[in-house]
């Protein structure tokens, strides 16, 4: 078993927290750092990428993360659960790795670890809107599953537009 940040265990004090489970929580901080990571990464994709689907993909990564983690935010103040605000050290490695390629070895190594993630991020989504313990919580992760796999399609195309 995983010993978590006691900020992310026990409620503030005071504060009217609704209970949440094991998987809510980790769903929850696992949703905040990946889309974190996807706006980061979609922001360099802006600016480093060759080709123009690499780069229409990093904006759309930016725009969509963005409001589903403006989302995700706005849900944990109104339960008064505290979300991660940095990138776990994996995350930060892909980031600094990612950053560190040029020309067409970023647009590969880009849409690849699009197609990668967002594979995972359908299956995690997926599992907390069937099995998740908080009813908004599960709606965020239901209605955000159409969006995350409409990601991966535009992931594999770039994908293989830069073979």
């Amino acid at each position: 078993m995983m010993v978590k940040d006691s900020a992310n265990v026990a409620p503030v004090a005071g504060a009217t927290t609704t209970a949440l489970t094991d998987q809510d929580k980790k769903f929850a901080d696992a949703a905040a750092t990946g889309g974190m990571m996807e706006v980061m990464m979609g922001e360099l994709a802006q600016s480093q990428a060759t080709d123009a689907s690499v780069k229409a993909l990093g904006t759309m990564m930016v725009k969509d993360h963005s409001k589903a983690n403006e989302e995700l935010k706005s849900w944990a103040t109104s339960i008064g659960y505290t979300l991660p605000t940095s990138l776990k050290a994996e995350q930060q490695k892909m980031y600094d790795d990612l950053k560190a390629k040029k020309g067409v070895d970023f647009d590969k190594a880009y849409a690849e670890a699009m197609v990668t993630d967002h594979k995972k991020d359908i299956a995690e989504f997926k599992k907390q809107a069937a099995d998740g313990g908080e009813a908004s919580l599960k709606s965020f992760a239901s209605k955000t599953v159409p969006t995350l796999e409409h990601h991966l399609m535009e992931s594999e195309k770039a994908k293989s537009a830069v073979k």
